[in-house]
C-alpha cells in the first residue's frame, strides 16, 4: 500500500480556507478518487503546532490518500486532475508539497 501525502507548508501571509477545503473540495476529491477500486481511504489534518511548545506547525494542512499502489493512485487522479487542481485557488494560494510513501506499518 502507498500513502500519497499532499502537504501545505505554513507560510506567513498565505491563505487556506479550511471550511471550503473540508466541506467542498475534499468531498469532491473523495467522490472522484474513491470510485477507483485501488482507493483505501483518506485523512485530512490541520497543523496545530511544531515540535517545541508554542512553535508554529511546519504544515498548515495535510491530506493523505491511501491506495494499493502509486499506479492506481495515478489512474484515479490523472483523469480528475484538471477539476481538482483547478479548484485549488478556491481554498488556498499555497503550492503543496506532494510525496508518495510506501506504507510499511499500518495498524
Amino acid at each position: 500500500m502507498v500513502k500519497i501525502s499532499i502537504l501545505y507548508p505554513n507560510k506567513q501571509g498565505s491563505r487556506f480556507d479550511f471550511h471550503y477545503y473540508t466541506e467542498t473540495h475534499m468531498p469532491r476529491s473523495i467522490e472522484l478518487l474513491g470510485a477507483h477500486p485501488g482507493f483505501k481511504g483518506v485523512s485530512v489534518e490541520r497543523g496545530v503546532g511544531g515540535a517545541a511548545p508554542g512553535a508554529k506547525p511546519a504544515y498548515i494542512a495535510m491530506c493523505h490518500f491511501h491506495f494499493n499502489s502509486a499506479d492506481e493512485f495515478l489512474e484515479a487522479f490523472i483523469p480528475n486532475a484538471p477539476e481538482l487542481q483547478g479548484d485549488m485557488p478556491n481554498y488556498t494560494d499555497i503550492e503543496p508539497v506532494i510525496q508518495i510513501n510506501e506504507v510499511l506499518i499500518l495498524k
